[in-house]
């Protein structure tokens, strides 16, 4: 029989991450079934049922598949495969609460199972039980040590779970044992940013993005890794590489921010008033239009007033955007500026 493999791909929306969907790419399968009861007969007419069943899923007809699954376990309730052929349906179908019982019962069956525990984890993750689900890919990795996605996943849960330092160590075996796999890079770098390590959160990310196609999720990450580094230039490039995939705002105010620091007044200025010419509530890029026209204010010896006139229209459109900026605030009376 040729097993059901189910490409699991649910989305973790609650990190930032990156916006991608391969978080959770697993393959739990209908597997040979192991039984010591049925007759030869039994197994063989079983056997046939599950290869329908597989069959059935695979063209999409999951309600058909799922009456073949259900009526092996009324002749065999002790049948593996076929809770995990329900489960494996259920997750498809992202119906997580329906799922969760079937791995379960899988996974209590052959509590060497791979597929079974990795499975069961997933859906609990899903459903928001973390604890449980760390315990499941823990059970997982008992069985399968040197797998790369129970590794990934258990970083990701334990990120979810807001304990980073745990999540690096399973986060830098998953590309350890895969270092192929541009996901799991990504998961390294978000583990290294939460314990603010930048520079290794960079280099991972760099790493994913030669592993991966670049999304602008993902060079957004590395901009901001880049950021807190000061590495200005490289900050100017991957803003530049975002603008390829979409118009992005935040990344034109971020590329303002790194040219006016290189020195290049003018090119910060453009980049300023294009993130607010996408997004009118880029405050920021407000600010940096505003500093910009001061410093040429301070650049003419205080005497191009047009300059100083627009610096003070920024940083009030700025403000009637976000209006808890107590260092703009102060800026614009040491200047003389009122609010």
């Amino acid at each position: 029989m040729t097993p059901m493999r189910r490409t699991l791909i649910p989305c973790l929306t609650a990190l930032l991450l990156l916006g991608g969907c391969d978080w959770f790419r697993g393959s739990p399968t209908l597997r040979e079934p192991i039984q010591t009861g049925p007759s030869q007969v039994d197994l063989e007419r079983q056997q046939d049922q599950l290869t329908q069943a597989t069959d059935l899923a695979d063209e999409g007809d999951y309600d058909t598949a799922l009456i073949v699954l259900h009526d092996i376990l009324k002749d065999d309730p002790t049948s593996t495969p076929a809770y995990l052929g329900i489960g494996d349906i259920y997750l498809q179908k992202k119906d997580y609460r329906r799922a969760e019982p079937a791995y379960g019962r899988a996974a209590r069956l052959e509590p060497r199972n791979y597929d079974a525990q990795f499975g069961h984890a997933v859906v609990l993750q899903m459903l928001g039980r973390l604890v449980e689900a760390v315990k499941a890919y823990h059970r997982a990795l008992t069985i399968e040590p040197e797998s790369s996605e129970a590794n990934r996943n258990l970083a990701i849960t334990y990120l979810q779970m807001d304990e980073p330092n745990h999540a690096i160590v399973f986060a830098e075996k998953a590309v350890e044992v895969d270092p192929s796999d541009g996901v799991a890079w990504v998961n390294l770098g978000a583990s290294y940013e939460r314990v603010e390590r930048w520079g290794d959160a960079a280099d991972a990310y760099v790493s994913a993005s030669e592993r991966m196609e670049p999304t602008p999720e993902l060079m957004s990450n590395l901009m901001n890794m880049l950021v807190r580094q000061k590495r200005y230039r490289e900050v100017v490039n991957i803003a530049d590489t975002i603008q390829k995939f979409r118009d992005d705002a935040n990344a034109l105010e971020r590329k303002g921010w790194a040219l006016f620091r290189l020195g290049e007044y003018d090119a910060s200025d453009r980049a300023y008033r294009a993130a607010v010419a996408i997004d009118p509530q880029e405050w920021q890029a407000f600010n940096g239009i505003g500093v910009t026209a001061l410093n040429r204010w301070l650049l003419s010896d205080r005497t191009d007033t047009e300059s100083w006139n627009e610096a003070q229209a920024s940083f009030r459109a700025s403000l009637r955007i976000n209006r808890d900026q107590d260092k703009v605030v102060r800026l614009m009376l040491d200047y003389g500026m009122s609010r």
